[in-house]
């Protein structure tokens, strides 16, 4: 229904039109027709007509278009009106509406613009001609006649009021083409171009009773005239390359931000626009954010000449299979976005999937064919929302897709890890561990047991925040925002003081036992890392044996040289490591081959299946076995039921960690548990 709709809605405006041409170059027709006597008449007594005739239609040599940026409707820039203006002051409406002919007939065939084009220009011209020579009628018949009465004010003011007729009309006319031809009515891109145009053709327009004097008093100044003009065309050239430029990629000449921005303003008033019918329809702007994969290595390998050579064909390919109404953008490097108006996501979809397929065939630059791929995210505009909130979900979805390996994602609010509130939550964490707030920051401790004894012979460290206002915020919450920036390495360094300052406490206590913390990936590729945690535990003089270092596989596979290199010095301090979620990883046995690991921790998602899932149980049973073989003591994660914890018993499970054992607790508290339960002291 809304396809239909938006097909008849383009139908319905190209008959609007055709019947806007068809009106408005029949009245330029009728009213050269009704002229037609009056300007035989005109020329053959006033010859001077005809050199200003001449000029006229020579000053339609000059026009230029100016490439209409993104946003912005085409723009033909033409001095002739200065002239057939004049015409208009000295021998009246038919010579000027003559000469106009004349010089949008040249304008035409220079531009190579299509006939329907140079048929409404006149038509428009034409009709702003009859609104000034209205005025003129109206104030004096013949402001300019030599023989006739002389009055400096009411002259001047009849010109400037023919001047005023002539715009009005014009603008309206304009406008109303414009409309018609689907720019919306509220378009700072309209408004901006029809001010310019006005602006250009007031300033032509006063020049108009310069040429007249000229006329009547010798007609060998107003070749001269041409001088100032080229300047004047020179000028407005070289104004609207520069407004092209700032909202084109001098690349690809695709739109760039800024044009993109302005883009989205306009489609966005063109959506809210009520149709006929009075009805608003169900268009909304959606945005597509492309990154090519792998373009690095094509500059790296290939250099940049080849780089933007790729980057060329591939906006070519972009903008080949677009709707004639999208933008196409480059917003810098390797990044291109797509806006457009869709009735449904699935429509965005069927464009991001129309992308893909494009760029499926390797593009060929001289001898080489090279691969190009890409990854894609869709954001469609919700109500309220700003252009950076759609570029910032369109950017958010695009990596999305890339870190799932998918060619196009679109964006979910709730999978959104950087959301304004998110972010801000981040500094108010950072802010609390600045100012070292125990209120606020701890580090609680979870048991872990020894199936085989029944006592306690570690902990795992782990942290807590309370917000002053939101209360406690989950850890995979906080940990998700943090570890792309530098608080990751803060919190790491802060959970380093805790932990040794609360073995130190233990220790004074008689209580032996070791604790375990985690680590990120950011915290080994930095030999911070173990500096830090030699330093401290030397300063507090806590055995290295109490303490153990977490890693996660995952970590393992970004740069495993640097971050063997890394466990390798934490391991010569004589501090264990934990591999972390194993299992979940895809190198794990080659990671036990070369690491100094002394323990492994069973992944959850396999541990609680164990009960239900006879698969997940038999992992569980083959990870045990293959660690005791490599005397490899195993954790299990998540042991929250009594069955679950018989399982682990059976297969020979070293350690169990969850519920059925222990809640995470305070430093304090976890001597209170153990003098209840079975412990270890040494």
């Amino acid at each position: 229904m809304a396809v239909a709709t938006v097909a008849r809605s383009r139908w319905t405006r190209q008959r609007l039109l055709r019947l806007y041409t068809v009106a408005t170059g029949g009245a330029a027709v009728v009213v050269m027709a009704l002229t037609a006597g009056h300007v035989v008449e005109t020329a053959t007594r006033y010859p001077s007509m005809w050199l200003m005739t001449v000029l006229a239609v020579l000053a339609g040599g000059l026009a230029f278009i100016e490439s209409p940026a993104p946003g912005r409707p085409q723009m033909i820039v033409c001095p002739t009106i200065c002239f057939t203006f004049a015409i208009l002051l000295c021998w009246g409406l038919g010579p000027a509406i003559a000469a106009q002919a004349l010089a949008v007939a040249l304008v035409r065939w220079k531009l190579h613009a299509p006939m329907v084009d140079g048929v409404k220009a006149w038509g428009q011209y034409t009709l702003a001609f009859v609104a000034a020579a209205a005025v003129l009628w109206l104030g004096q018949p013949d402001p300019f006649e030599r023989d006739g009465p002389t009055n400096i004010v009411t002259d001047a003011l009849t010109v400037v009021g023919a001047v005023a007729a002539w715009l009005v009309a014009y603008a309206v006319l304009e406008y109303g083409h414009s409309v018609l031809r689907g720019l919306p009515a509220r378009s700072r891109g309209l408004t901006h171009a029809l001010g310019n145009q006005l602006l250009f053709k007031a300033s032509l327009l006063l020049l108009s009773p310069v040429l007249a004097v000229a006329a009547h008093i010798n007609v060998g100044f107003l070749p001269l005239i041409f001088v100032p003009l080229l300047a004047v065309q020179r000028m407005a050239r070289l104004s609207a390359e520069r407004d092209r430029a700032a909202r084109l990629d001098p690349l690809t000449g695709l739109a760039n931000r800024t044009g993109l921005r302005a883009g989205f303003r306009d489609l966005l008033a063109a959506s809210r626009q009520v149709s006929p019918d009075g009805a608003r329809g169900p268009a909304t702007p959606s945005l597509l954010m492309l990154d090519l994969d792998r373009f690095k290595h094509v500059n790296d390998t290939l250099g940049h000449d080849v780089g933007d050579r790729l980057l060329i064909a591939v906006a070519q390919r972009i903008s080949a299979v677009q709707p004639p109404e999208a933008i196409v953008a480059r917003l810098g490097g390797d990044e291109f976005a797509i806006l457009l108006v869709t009735d449904t996501p699935e429509e965005a979809e069927r464009v991001a999937d129309t992308v893909v397929h494009a760029l499926a065939e390797p593009v060929r630059l001289d001898r080489l064919q090279i691969d190009v791929t890409a990854s894609l995210g869709i954001a469609s505009y919700s109500d309220g929302e700003d252009f950076p909130t759609l570029l910032r979900h369109a950017d958010v979805a695009m990596y999305e897709a890339k870190q799932r390996g998918d060619a196009v994602a679109t964006y979910l609010a709730r999978a959104d890890q950087n959301s304004p509130e998110r972010l801000k939550l981040l500094t108010d964490f950072r802010d609390a561990l600045t100012a070292r707030r125990p209120e606020q920051i701890a580090m609680h401790y979870q048991p872990q047991v020894s199936l085989a004894t029944g006592e306690t012979h570690s902990v795992e460290a782990l942290l807590r925040w309370c917000h002053p206002v939101h209360g406690p915020v989950p850890t995979r919450d906080l940990l998700s925002v943090a570890e792309h920036s530098s608080v990751m390495q803060q919190i790491t360094m802060r959970v380093i003081d805790d932990v040794t300052a609360q073995l130190a406490a233990w220790r004074s206590d008689g209580l032996a036992i070791r604790a375990s913390l985690n680590v990120s990936v950011r915290d080994l590729y930095s030999d911070a890392l173990a500096t830090h945690l030699a330093r401290r535990l030397d300063e507090r003089d806590v055995p290295p044996d109490r303490i153990q270092v977490e890693i996660t596989e995952s970590a393992l596979l970004a740069d495993p040289s640097r971050v063997q290199a890394t466990v390798n010095r934490i391991a010569a301090l004589g501090v264990a490591v934990s591999l972390d979620d194993f299992g979940t990883g895809y190198s794990s046995l080659q990671h036990l081959r070369r690491l100094p690991i002394s323990e492994i921790k069973i992944d959850r998602s396999f541990v609680s299946g164990m009960a239900d899932n006879r698969d997940d149980a038999a992992i569980v049973r083959s990870i045990v076995e293959m660690a005791r073989t490599l005397g490899i003591r195993t954790v299990a994660e998540g042991v929250e039921n009594e069955y679950t914890r018989q399982l682990l018993a059976e297969a020979g499970c070293t350690l169990i960690q969850g519920w059925i054992a222990a809640h995470p607790m305070p430093g304090p508290e976890v001597v209170q548990w153990l003098s209840a339960a079975p412990s270890y002291k040494g």
